[in-house]
């Protein structure tokens, strides 16, 4: 399972003050997001807007270009992995174009899931699409501002029109010249929060991206809420249709997603995990030796397990943090090495030892199965699989490539099959209750599609995951 994308805005009143490192340090903290590629957009009164994107980590990404070429007092900056539209440059965000004599820049986390309908639709129109079918949906909205902007000449206007007109889910940061507009959907299922640095203003998908740069954190943007500035205050507009609709705040920034270092919408999501593994074992207390996170985003969890059991806690596997991406490899032999170029057992730790081995979530299962065999080889005397996440049934519309239903273990499989499946002495995941209550938000203000089948916006007809997502 892939992460989401990251976004930042920044806004100075000082004309002659420059941002650009601040985004290049705010996309480092949110790198976890994701990896496939990176940039960033400026605009200073000189030579207008800037911008470089490349694919890779942003430490890639702009190890040949200096930040100084992007200088502006004003800009955006984004760090991707692909749901809608390939991973390629070409896709790379912030999406770039002109805009009523001047240049629009956007960049965006989340999934319009009604987008290719859309661009089909603007094509009859006559409208072009530089990036073609396989593009990523930030094209999408960027020619859908300019036709609004070009009927009513008013772009909170044009902004208010196209929230009707998209689906899905969508954190945007928009820079239109030297104005920067920053939208949540009316759903709230995005993360995005505001702070202030002197005299400037700073929106993030997460507020870790505040803490790198020393910006004290103001407020999380409120679902359907519309962000401008003028006479360096921010200026808010909240949708209409915000009104109407139900808060849907994703629960997987909470098992897995974010930094534990966040807080998103009020809770701490270090403290979500915590609680997440005291109810594990509050419903499944095991006698067991020792307590082992499958690392990183599980450390908390396991922690929690332990400090509530008095069950050691202990590092038994170790992670590669310098493995990139592995793909598909040709021989079996290959694709068991790179599971071990990614994750070890700590062999004197686990042997003999009946463990409790707490995993965030699991969703196709092959993963837990490479996991579960490179546990074996250390040798322990039990293994007992507990998870964080109740099982995951549904796919994700909402940016998450989650795969196809057919591909998820837990829809095709209950859990006493998956437990033979994996091979380990016991099998429990957290109920949904429970994690709703870890996480500490009402579940009617929570996104849970994905292990409800409950989704929160309308889902277009005929829409299949395996064909809609486009890698």
């Amino acid at each position: 399972m892939k992460d989401k994308c990251g976004i930042v805005g920044i806004h100075s009143k000082n004309p002659s003050d420059d941002v650009s490192s601040k985004i290049y340090y705010s996309l480092y903290a949110l790198q976890h997001r994701g990896q496939e590629s990176a940039g960033i957009a400026t605009h200073n009164q000189l030579k207008g807007i800037n911008y470089y994107c490349g694919m890779g980590l942003i430490t890639d990404v702009f190890k040949n270009y200096e930040i100084n070429n992007l200088k502006g007092n004003v800009g955006i900056g984004h760090v991707r992995y692909s749901t809608t539209g390939k991973s390629k440059l070409e896709n790379s965000q912030p999406f770039v174009t002109s805009f009523n004599n001047g240049f629009i820049a956007v960049a965006h986390n989340g999934d319009i899931i009604n987008s290719h309908l859309l661009r089909k639709q603007l094509i009859k129109e006559g409208y072009e699409f530089k990036l073609g079918e396989d593009g990523a949906d930030s094209e999408v909205i960027c020619t859908l501002l300019k036709k609004e902007f070009n009927k009513n000449h008013d772009i909170l206007k044009s902004i208010k029109s196209i929230t009707n007109i998209i689906m899905g889910s969508y954190s945007l940061v928009i820079l239109i010249n030297d104005d920067l507009f920053v939208i949540r959907d009316p759903a709230g299922i995005k993360p995005l929060a505001i702070a202030q640095k002197n005299d400037e203003y700073i929106v993030a998908s997460e507020t870790v991206a505040f803490d790198v740069i020393n910006a004290e954190f103001i407020r999380d943007i409120e679902p359907g809420e519309i962000i401008y500035f003028k006479d360096n205050k921010i200026n808010s507009h909240i949708l209409d249709s915000a009104k109407t609709t139900k808060k849907s705040h994703c629960m997987f920034e909470y098992v897995y997603f974010a930094r534990p270092d966040s807080t998103i919408d009020g809770k701490n999501v270090y403290e979500s995990r915590l609680n997440m593994g005291k109810a594990l074992y509050e419903k499944f207390p095991i006698d067991a030796d020792l307590v082992v996170p499958v690392p990183d985003s599980s450390i908390p969890a396991a922690i929690g397990y332990s400090r509530a059991s008095n069950i050691p806690y202990g590092e038994g596997l170790i992670k590669n943090r310098y493995v990139g991406r592995t793909f598909i490899m040709p021989t079996q032999e290959e694709r068991e090495i790179a599971v071990k170029l990614k994750i070890n057992p700590m062999k004197e730790t686990l042997k003999n030892k009946r463990i409790v081995l707490v995993d965030d979530s699991i969703v196709r299962g092959t993963t837990s199965e490479s996991l579960i065999q490179v546990v074996k080889e250390a040798n322990p005397k039990e293994i007992h699989f507990l998870v964080a996440c109740p099982p995951v049934i549904a796919p994700c519309y909402y940016g998450v490539a989650m795969a196809s239903k057919k591909e998820l273990i837990a829809a095709n499989y209950n859990v006493e099959e998956i437990k033979e499946k994996l091979g380990v002495d016991s099998l429990h995941y957290i109920p949904q209750d429970e994690l709703i209550k870890s996480i500490g938000i009402d579940k009617k203000d929570l996104c849970l599609g994905c292990i409800t089948e409950e989704y929160p916006t309308e889902i277009p007809e005929n829409l299949d995951p395996e064909t809609y997502y486009k890698f």
